[in-house]
C-alpha cells in the first residue's frame, strides 16, 4: 500500500528533502544541507499578529517560518554547476533578539554522494549572495581535509556583490570567511552565461549585489532567486521586507519585477528557503499572485 502524498501545507512546515526536476537535457536538485527557523515578526517586520493568525499553514509547532538551508545543483552531461552552498558544519542555537531561531547544516556533502556526486564533480560554485547561509562548505575545511570542500572550484560572484563584500561582515561572515573565498573568486556580469543554459540575473536589494540564476533548457525556464524571497507568503505581498535586507526598496522593487517574470509562461521558480516547496510556478487567484508547489 503507497504512502499519500503530503499535502502542501504538511509541507510548508517541514525542511525540505531532495527534489529534482529536468529541464530537457538538464536536471536541477534541491540538495539540503540543513534547516532554520525564522521568527515570523521579526523575519518579516512589516506583518502583524493578525497576519499570522490568518494563516498557521506557513508555521511550524513552535509558531516559527521553516527555511531549508542548501544548495542547487544543475547537471549538464557529466557536467556539473552548484549554485550556493548551505551554511556548512554548523549549529546554532536561537539567540534572543536574532530575527532567526536555531540553524543548523552539515548535511550537504552526504546529499550529494546519495545523489552519486563527489565535490570533485563541481567545476563552479555560483554564489546568490555571501550571507553565510549560503558560502559555508565553500569556505568551511571537507571533512579530514585542511581545504574546503570546493577548493578546486571556481567561485562565481555578482560583480557589485564582490566589490561591497565588507558589508558582509555586518551579517555574519568575518574578514577570515572573505580571505579563504578570495583565491576562487571569479566576478561576472549580470547577463553572463555561467555554464550550459545558465545565466546570472542581478536582483539585488537584499545585497548590494544579490543574484539569481535563469536556466533555460527543454523549452522552460527555472529562475533560481536566492533570497529574494524567503518565504512562498511573500509571492503576494512583495512591499514586505526581511529583516536582513541591506536596501529595502531596493529588494521590493526586485521582488516584484521577479513575481511578474515568475507568472510568465513556461517560467518555474526555485525557493532556496521556501521550506518543502522549493519548486514552484506563480498564478493569480482572486487575491493575487501564489506559489503553486510542484511535486518534482
Amino acid at each position: 500500500m503507497s504512502t499519500p502524498a503530503p499535502r502542501a501545507d504538511e509541507r510548508l512546515r517541514r525542511p525540505a528533502v531532495r527534489r529534482s526536476l529536468r529541464l530537457g537535457a538538464t536536471t536541477v536538485t534541491y540538495v539540503p544541507d540543513g534547516a532554520a527557523q525564522l521568527l515570523p515578526r521579526r523575519w518579516l517586520p512589516d506583518t502583524t499578529d493578525a497576519t499570522w493568525a490568518a494563516h498557521p499553514e506557513y508555521l511550524d509547532a513552535t509558531g516559527n517560518l521553516v527555511a531549508g538551508v542548501g544548495g542547487l545543483l544543475v547537471e549538464h552531461g557529466e557536467r556539473a554547476l552548484l549554485i550556493d552552498a548551505g551554511v556548512g558544519p554548523l549549529s546554532f542555537p536561537a539567540e534572543p533578539g536574532n530575527a532567526h531561531g536555531a540553524l543548523h547544516g552539515g548535511a550537504l556533502l552526504d546529499n550529494l554522494a546519495a545523489l552519486g556526486r563527489t565535490p570533485a564533480d563541481i567545476e563552479a560554485v555560483a554564489f546568490t549572495h555571501l550571507h553565510p547561509d549560503h558560502v559555508g562548505w565553500a569556505w568551511h575545511p571537507a571533512p579530514g581535509s585542511d581545504r574546503p570542500a570546493f577548493a578546486h572550484a571556481d567561485y562565481l560572484v555578482a560583480e557589485p556583490e564582490w566589490a561591497d563584500r565588507d558589508l558582509v561582515v555586518a551579517h555574519g561572515n568575518g574578514p577570515e570567511v572573505l580571505a579563504a573565498l578570495a583565491p576562487r573568486v571569479r566576478t561576472v556580469a549580470d547577463g553572463a552565461e555561467v555554464f550550459p543554459g545558465v545565466r546570472i540575473r542581478l536582483f539585488d536589494g537584499h545585497t548590494p549585489g544579490h543574484a539569481g540564476y535563469e536556466i533555460t533548457a527543454g523549452g522552460r525556464r527555472l529562475l533560481a532567486f536566492g533570497d529574494a524571497l524567503h518565504s512562498p507568503i511573500q509571492i503576494g505581498h512583495p512591499q514586505w521586507r526581511a529583516a536582513p535586507d541591506h536596501a529595502p526598496a531596493a529588494a521590493v522593487a526586485a521582488r516584484r519585477r521577479l513575481i511578474a517574470e515568475l507568472q510568465e509562461p513556461d517560467t518555474v521558480g526555485f525557493g532556496i528557503h521556501f521550506a518543502d516547496v522549493v519548486f514552484g510556478r506563480v498564478r493569480a487567484d482572486g487575491d493575487g499572485p501564489v506559489w503553486q508547489p510542484l511535486d518534482a
